[in-house]
């Protein structure tokens, strides 16, 4: 014997106990017939049997895990020598890592072999997306899979699913009154199925068709919020709020408003916002990081920050060392779920404004703007895309434009919109009109234009 790595040797013949040269073509080709089986050695465990009725074929002989095992290396001539040697080297490379080379073959023949059952099918599409996925995400969809999908499709022929049998499934997630999950799950069957035809295991996807047949979502009830034009009163409450005797607790609740309002955020998103999240805070590129497992959607999103944001957080670090940054009563516990709107009310704005509705109000004038794109501002509050998979790893799509928005934004509700009276407006035209955006045709190069000005107007006030 050869001996190899620690699991893995190769084999020789006693009859080969002294080594030969290797075999030659010719001595293969016009290997003659016998009564019986017999070898032709060429080296390092490797020989060709050559059967009774003069077939020829590659064998490999090495021991794994203490047992003599061998490996099929196809026939002689569609196999060349040098072939079977390159094979050789392989299986050699496969034992110094303790993986048995028989063993590998037999996975990656199963891999080849096509899929049938719903199951296996659904785990190779996901095993071909885990990579890009973030890693509690991928666990939550295939986690989808195992409750809602496998016992009723799971050890069913893919080809022979049908969309009765599909929305079948979906009404069960519908009856717990999961609707948003129903339509994750009636998601996930459709990318099975897309990804079995692409690989011709099977022909049609049954999820096509069922858009009509689900339960409409619920009505949202947007949350009570006040007109643009009452926005600057709001800024002014928020920032001469003192509806609280304790100046310290005071300071944190108005720092809590104005943080929640600048950046778009829930509620719960504020509350529990603690100081590893942040980055780069007196950098160029200042970040607020939220986990997948922090955020609404399950994935996670970024967002770019302010310098007036900043400004709060560098605030808040010198008045606390709790962990969280808007800390409540308690140490190591967060502002309650009510402190911020029951200081709404104190302000004079029940039923007027609720701290969830700040994300509209930044929504409205994003929109109404008209140089932001819907996508900039869908990415900034953090809302589902249409396309679970690739909403999963985009949460920095959009980055640079979003920090430039909500810089925009920031400055507007606590600066004010400046004004320019050293030149004339057609100056401030001009000079816009020779930046490249303007150039540009189309409604989305428009909008992109008018922010363009508006910059201009900034940097010559």
């Amino acid at each position: 014997m050869i001996p190899g790595p620690e699991r893995g040797i190769f084999c020789l013949s006693t009859k080969q106990a002294i080594p030969r040269m290797a075999l030659k073509d010719l001595e293969i080709k016009y290997a003659v017939r016998r009564a019986r089986d017999y070898k032709l050695f060429d080296g390092e465990g490797l020989y060709v049997l050559v059967r009774p009725g003069g077939s020829k074929l590659w064998r490999l002989k090495y021991a794994f895990d203490g047992k003599e095992k061998t490996l099929s290396l196809g026939k002689y001539p569609a196999v060349s020598a040098a072939a079977a040697r390159q094979m050789r080297t392989d299986a050699k490379a496969l034992l110094a890592k303790g993986i048995d080379p028989g063993e590998e073959k037999k996975a990656k023949k199963r891999l080849q072999a096509p899929l049938e059952l719903f199951e296996p099918v659904a785990r190779a599409w996901h095993a071909n997306r885990v990579a890009e996925l973030d890693e509690a995400h991928a666990a939550r969809v295939m986690s989808r899979m195992e409750r809602d999908v496998f016992p009723a499709l799971g050890k069913r022929d893919i080809k022979s699913i049908t969309a009765p049998e599909v929305l079948e499934v979906v009404r069960l997630v519908e009856a717990r009154g999961a609707l948003d999950i129903s339509r994750r799950v009636k998601q996930g069957i459709g990318q099975v199925f897309r990804f079995a035809i692409a690989s011709g295991w099977a022909t049609t996807d049954p999820t096509i068709s069922l858009n009509d047949a689900l339960k409409p979502k619920p009505k949202v009830r947007h949350m009570a919020k006040v007109s643009l034009a009452e926005l600057p009163g709001l800024v002014s409450a928020i920032q001469n709020y003192d509806g609280e005797a304790d100046s310290r607790r005071r300071e944190t609740t108005r720092d809590a408003m104005l943080f929640t309002l600048l950046t778009w955020v829930r509620t719960s998103e504020t509350r529990f916002s603690e100081w590893d999240e942040f980055e780069d805070l007196e950098g160029e590129n200042p970040l607020w990081r939220l986990s997948a497992e922090r955020m609404k959607m399950e994935r996670e999103h970024l967002v770019p920050l302010s310098s007036q944001v900043v400004e709060i957080l560098l605030r808040r670090r010198s008045a606390s060392n709790d962990r969280f940054v808007f800390p409540g009563e308690k140490p190591n516990k967060p502002i309650s779920a009510n402190t911020m709107i029951y200081a709404c009310y104190r302000m004079g704005y029940l039923g007027k404004q609720t701290i969830h509705g700040f994300r509209g109000l930044g929504s409205t004038w994003a929109n109404e703007a008209e140089c932001y794109r819907p996508d900039w501002i869908e990415m900034a509050l953090a809302h589902e895309d249409e396309d679970e998979v690739r909403g999963a790893y985009n949460s920095a799509l959009y980055l640079t434009p979003r920090r430039r928005m909500l810089q925009d934004w920031a400055d507007e509700l606590l600066d004010g919109p400046r004004i320019v009276e050293a030149r004339p407006k057609k100056d401030i035209v001009r000079r816009a009109a020779a930046m490249p955006i303007l150039r540009a045709k189309g409604a989305g190069a428009r909008r992109a234009a008018s922010c363009t000005i508006n910059s201009a107007a900034r940097m010559l006030a």
